[in-house]
């Protein structure tokens, strides 16, 4: 697929070329030095300069400026499955009778101490559990298929939030979160992004059909710098009874209470080589 690429691009390059070359020598007006053929970006390569400037100051909930968010988002937008190298009959995207939960593969394309790129690859019914990203601002561009997103900030902008989240009638380590995003997205989508403490932080990823999503973490997950992925159970409002905590009937299935818990045994995401088009790490 890179060779395609590069090829297609040499050939659009040749063609802009003779047309220049065709116009001046009828202006007989460039030396021909001037007219040299440019190569093409990949978009992969257009992708890791872009995130290299706009998290060059990245750090825990520092998120760029709103031009450079959408900056990063146009070039996402503008990544398919053919830019990556990407195909359903890949085996990572396949199902095996003998398991229970679908195994999900992660492709590695880089990672520092400011960003990370990869993409996970899940087959039908795989399920990335609900965690959360502290801190750290993400981009996901769903390349192909179609994919159940459920997500959740916390509700502390809720008036009536803060008692609940000091109430000793909920369990330790449970919250009151508001649900942002329950919905099935199919590719070609925009790509979707979160922030430290909106945009539906906390997510969980269910493959309705065979799907890949690219994701970008500024700054990436880091244990000494307190940046740890945390799993949750969601549970609904009625599950618990919080005095001084009312929420409309209507409203009651916008939101959840999440309980944190260790990672799920049947979450298992496995490492697989990056086939697609090759980018420079400069």
């Amino acid at each position: 697929m890179g060779i395609t690429t590069t090829a297609a691009a040499d050939r659009k390059g040749k063609e802009r070329h003779e047309l220049s070359r065709d116009s001046s020598a009828k202006r007989n007006s460039k030396p021909r030095k001037g007219r040299r053929r440019q190569k093409k970006m990949l978009p992969i390569q257009r992708l890791y300069d872009t995130c290299r400037e706009v998290f060059a100051e990245s750090g825990t909930n520092i998120i760029p400026s709103p031009q450079d968010i959408e900056r990063l988002r146009a070039v996402l937008d503008g990544i398919g499955p053919e830019e990556l190298g990407l195909t359903p009959d890949k085996p990572y995207f396949r199902t095996s009778v003998t398991q229970r939960h679908p195994t999900i593969t992660y492709l590695h394309l880089c990672e520092c101490d400011k960003f990370s790129m990869g993409i996970f690859c899940l087959p039908p019914s795989g399920v990335i559990s609900l965690h959360d990203h502290p801190g750290m601002t993400v981009f996901s561009k769903l390349v192909f298929g179609t994919m159940h997103i459920k997500s959740y900030d916390w509700a502390v902008h809720d008036p009536n939030t803060s008692a609940a989240n000091s109430s000793h009638t909920v369990p330790p380590g449970v919250r009151l979160a508001k649900v942002k995003v329950d919905s099935n997205f199919t590719a070609p989508c925009d790509t979707s992004i979160l922030y430290p403490s909106e945009g539906g932080n906390m997510h969980c990823f269910t493959a309705v059909t065979a799907c890949a999503v690219l994701d970008v973490l500024g700054p990436p997950y880091s244990d000494p710098d307190g940046r740890h992925c945390t799993y949750y159970h969601d549970y609904p409002f009625a599950r618990f009874s919080v005095a001084g905590v009312s929420v409309p009937e209507e409203e009651r299935d916008k939101y959840a209470w999440l309980e944190e818990r260790e990672k799920p045994e049947e979450l298992a995401v496995v490492g697989a080589m990056y086939e697609g088009p090759m980018f420079v790490e400069n």
